[in-house]
């Protein structure tokens, strides 16, 4: 069995036991944890640090080299990922301030888990690991290693809605989203905190201002968005050229790498 087999069956197995395990027990480690810790934010992310076990188990095993925190893209600069994340989201910030009101009552424990605790978890499983890994460690491209990644993405966030046209919406949104969050990590340098801050600072002001019931949103809501990811794109953009580093994502490693790129 060559190598490359190998460590796309290794993947594959991790990931389902992931998927399995997520499913089935996800639900009752978070129930047991509120029991004993009286917190749904507490219970939420203890049960995210136990089903990710199966991801971690994964990498070590494909990667038994590299520390757990290079693998997940976690060992880079925080203020360098919150830096970009924050300028490049100031546009939904004042854009909501001008044509949204602040809701009138905040549940800081529900705020943690739909904004920083959600963001943080989200992208370690789908663009650390599911796509990530397979851009980084292997010869696939960007668009062929972000495709499934960014579909179940897309796909757990239907439960937002029961009318088709939104969850057409929804799924169409927050797909292109998965796509250029993954964009954001590679040409960030791998930086896992910028996706992080960029998809926490996303959620909280969409949040905190009384814009849409889900994602699908609505003009101003998503046209601030829209302002928000061409800003950050244009610093990275910037930046990149500013400093004569060379792009990750071109046109040559759409579907497969032509040429080798740092990991």
């Amino acid at each position: 069995m060559s190598n490359s087999i190998r460590f796309f069956l290794i993947f594959i197995l991790g990931f389902t036991a992931y998927y399995f395990f997520d499913a089935f027990f996800f639900k009752s480690i978070q129930a047991f944890s509120k029991n004993i810790s009286h917190s749904k934010a507490v219970a939420h992310v203890t049960a995210y640090l136990i089903t990710l076990i199966p991801l971690i188990i994964t990498l070590k095993i494909l990667l038994p080299k590299r520390n757990i925190l290079d693998l997940f893209s976690l060992n880079k600069p925080i203020p360098k990922g919150f830096t970009l994340a924050f300028t490049g989201t100031l546009p939904m910030l004042i854009g909501y301030l001008i044509h949204f009101k602040v809701i009138n009552k905040i549940s800081f424990e529900s705020l943690f888990i739909n904004t920083l605790s959600s963001a943080f978890f989200e992208e370690i499983i789908f663009r650390a690991f599911l796509i990530g890994t397979l851009y980084r460690f292997t010869r696939i491209g960007f668009l062929s290693s972000a495709l499934f990644g960014s579909l179940l993405f897309a796909q757990v966030h239907l439960y937002q809605s029961q009318n088709i046209t939104e969850l057409m919406e929804i799924f169409a949104i927050t797909f292109l989203g998965s796509l250029f969050f993954a964009w954001v990590y590679f040409e960030s340098e791998y930086n896992l905190w910028t996706p992080i801050f960029l998809h926490f600072l996303m959620n909280l002001y969409w949040e905190i201002f009384n814009v849409s019931e889900n994602v699908s949103g609505n003009l101003y809501g998503n046209l601030y968005k829209l302002f928000s990811i061409i800003v950050v794109t244009a610093l990275i953009i910037y930046f990149k050229r500013q400093n004569k580093v060379r792009f990750e994502i071109t046109w040559k490693n759409l579907f497969i790498k032509t040429r080798e790129v740092q990991s």
